[in-house]
């Protein structure tokens, strides 16, 4: 049986950087979201321009 202070130690050095990288992530998406919107409308106002699509 471990020891209630190893297991604690254990969160004390990995839960705080787990839970760092999740917020980060969270965060992250969000923006990569956005960001995949703006290149979608980006290639289609490209394509308007070169008059492969009718412009919207």
């Amino acid at each position: 049986m471990t020891d209630i202070s190893e297991v604690f130690g254990f969160i004390k050095d990995f839960g705080f950087p787990v839970v760092l990288s999740w917020f980060l992530l969270v965060r992250m998406e969000n923006k990569l979201a956005g960001l995949t919107e703006v290149i979608g409308e980006l290639s289609c106002n490209i394509a308007a321009m070169r008059g492969e699509i009718p412009k919207r």
